[in-house]
């Protein structure tokens, strides 16, 4: 049950980013937007990162969104995923995941839950896999997923909002 007073006819989570608090909801929506759109990583890259999130904020929207069908500008990349690669995100020993995706994986991992952990030897493996302007990449997405993901379990508005909405970005990760 949403912890805000949503009209009943609304849907939680979209009411809360459309409707409340638009001087900030609103800039916040188009980053999410703009990580969907922008983002010059590899689909699986991307979807690690965001799934991991996903699972940690129990963000159950982002769980049930797949990029690749859900994001008509990430359409054409959905081939190279299936539903095995997702069902092994949070065990990064699954032989089926690139070095790229594991380090995207523990990442989003780190960052969302231990960010003092990324040690210099964590960050020398990064470089001698990521540009900076990936790694910069994959913390402005996984900072938008976190934080939108968050606050939409902290606010409970996305248990009503189970099924993706076609062509629009969830707001969350």
């Amino acid at each position: 049950m949403p912890r805000i007073d949503v009209p009943s006819n609304q849907d939680p989570m979209m009411f809360t980013w459309t409707e409340i608090a638009t001087d900030l909801t609103g800039p916040a929506a188009a980053l999410s937007s703009a990580v969907y759109e922008k983002s010059s990583l590899p689909l699986r890259e991307f979807e690690m990162a965001r799934v991991r999130i996903a699972q940690i904020n129990d963000c159950q929207i982002c769980l049930n969104w797949r990029s690749a069908r859900d994001v008509a500008s990430r359409a054409d990349e959905g081939g190279a995923i299936d539903e095995e690669f997702y069902a092994h995100i949070g065990d990064l020993s699954w032989s089926g995941f690139s070095e790229r995706e594991v380090l995207a994986g523990e990442f989003a991992g780190l960052f969302a839950q231990d960010h003092l952990a990324m040690d210099n030897a964590f960050w020398d493996r990064m470089h001698a896999a990521f540009s900076d302007d990936e790694i910069v990449d994959l913390s402005v997405c996984v900072g938008s997923w976190l934080a939108s993901g968050r606050l939409n379990r902290v606010l409970d508005v996305d248990g009503a909002c189970r099924v993706p909405v076609p062509g629009a970005a969830p707001v969350g990760g």
